[in-house]
C-alpha cells in the first residue's frame, strides 16, 4: 500500500497564525466590551429599545381591539408589523429606521478615532496585525448588533406572550427568527460602510457626515430618484398603454432593488406576513386561480433568497473595500 505524504509542519507558519487568531480574539474582546460600554451607543440603543416598546404596546392594543374582526392566526407576527393611531409605525419599522444608525455610529471612527488619539500606530506596534485589527472591529460590530436585535425580538416576543398568553406558532417562530436574523444583516451592511468611511476619511465628523448622508438619500430620496429615472427613460404617454406601464413598473422595480433599504423592506414583508405570495408586478391571469392560503416557511425563504444574497453582498463588498483599503494605507506614528 502507498503512504500518503503528510505536509511537513512549519513551525514559524504556525506560530504566526497563533498569534494571528491571538490577536483576533483580543481585538474582539475589547471592541466588545468597548461598544457595551460607550454611553452613544447605550443612549441610541435604549432610544431604539423604547420606540420598539412603544410600537409593541400600540399593536397589542390594536390586535385586542380588532379581535373580534380579525382571524387568531399569526398573532405573534402582527405583533412585529401592527401599528396604530397614535404611533404610526410598526416594530419592523421602527427597525428599519433607526437600525442603520446603530450601524453607523458602532463604526464611523473605527479607524479615525483611533488615528486622531494617535493610538492606531501604538496598537499595530503590538503583536497584532493589521487584517486582524480590522476583522475584529467588524466581528466584535457584528456580535454587539446580533446581542442587540435578538435580545429586543425576544423581549418583544416575551411581552406578547405574557399579553396574549398563546405560545407562538413553530412556523411564527422560524419567521421572527429569520427576519432578526436578516435585521442583523442589513445593520451590519451600514456597519460596513461606515468602517469603510472610517478608513477612507481621516476625519471622524466627515466620515459620520457621509454615513448620514448616505442614510437619508436611501431612506428619503432614492424612491423619488427611481421614479424619476423609470419616467424618463420609460414614459408613459397613454395610460391605457398596457405595454408602457409594464415597462415602467419593471424598470422601477429593478432600480428600487439597488437600495439595500428596499431589499430589507420587501424581505421582511414577507417574512412577516405570509399571505403576501409575491413580490413585484402580477398580472392577473397570473393569480387566477391561485388558492387563498398563506406560504410555508419554505416558500417565504425562497421568495426573499435574492434579497438576502444581495445584502449579504453589499455588506461583503464594503467590508472587502475598507479591509483592501486599510492593509495598503500608510500609517505614521
Amino acid at each position: 500500500m502507498s503512504k500518503v505524504a503528510m505536509p511537513k509542519l512549519n513551525l514559524q507558519e504556525l506560530n504566526n497564525l497563533l498569534q494571528a487568531n491571538r490577536g483576533l480574539a483580543a481585538v474582539v474582546k475589547k471592541e466588545v466590551s468597548d461598544h457595551l460600554s460607550g454611553k452613544r451607543f447605550l443612549i441610541l440603543t435604549l432610544l431604539v429599545v423604547a420606540a420598539c416598546l412603544a410600537s409593541l404596546y400600540i399593536a397589542a392594543t390594536s390586535i385586542r381591539t380588532a379581535a373580534a374582526s380579525q382571524e387568531s392566526s399569526f398573532v405573534f407576527l402582527r405583533l412585529f408589523t401592527t401599528a396604530g393611531a397614535n404611533l404610526p409605525f410598526s416594530f419592523t419599522s421602527f427597525v428599519s429606521f433607526l437600525g442603520p444608525l446603530l450601524g453607523l455610529i458602532m463604526g464611523f471612527d473605527a479607524i479615525s478615532g483611533e488615528r486622531d488619539r494617535g493610538t492606531l500606530s501604538r496598537v499595530l506596534s503590538q503583536p497584532i496585525y493589521r487584517d486582524a485589527l480590522i476583522n475584529g472591529k467588524f466581528i466584535a460590530g457584528v456580535i454587539v448588533l446580533a446581542i442587540v436585535i435578538f435580545g429586543l425580538g425576544f423581549l418583544t416576543g416575551g411581552m406578547g406572550l405574557i399579553i396574549f398568553g398563546v405560545p407562538p406558532t413553530l412556523d411564527e417562530l422560524l419567521r421572527i427568527l429569520a427576519y432578526l436574523a436578516l435585521s442583523v444583516v442589513y445593520i451590519s451592511f451600514w456597519l460596513a460602510l461606515s468602517l469603510l468611511f472610517s478608513i477612507v476619511f481621516r476625519q471622524t465628523t466627515t466620515s459620520a457626515l457621509a454615513g448620514i448622508a448616505l442614510w437619508l438619500f436611501f431612506s428619503l430620496f432614492a424612491i423619488f430618484l427611481v421614479g424619476m429615472i423609470a419616467d424618463a427613460v420609460c414614459p408613459i404617454t397613454d395610460s391605457n398603454n398596457l405595454e408602457q406601464v409594464m415597462a415602467n413598473a419593471r424598470l422601477h422595480q429593478g432600480l428600487s432593488k439597488l437600495s439595500p433599504n428596499t431589499l430589507y423592506d420587501e424581505a421582511t414583508v414577507t417574512m412577516l406576513n405570509p399571505s403576501v405570495r409575491a413580490l413585484g408586478v402580477v398580472m392577473l391571469e397570473q393569480i387566477y386561480g391561485a388558492i387563498d392560503a398563506p406560504l410555508s416557511f419554505g416558500q417565504s425563504i425562497l421568495l426573499i433568497w435574492p434579497h438576502l444574497v444581495g445584502l449579504i453582498a453589499a455588506t461583503l463588498i464594503c467590508f472587502a473595500a475598507a479591509y483592501f483599503i486599510f492593509m495598503r494605507q500608510e500609517i505614521r506614528a
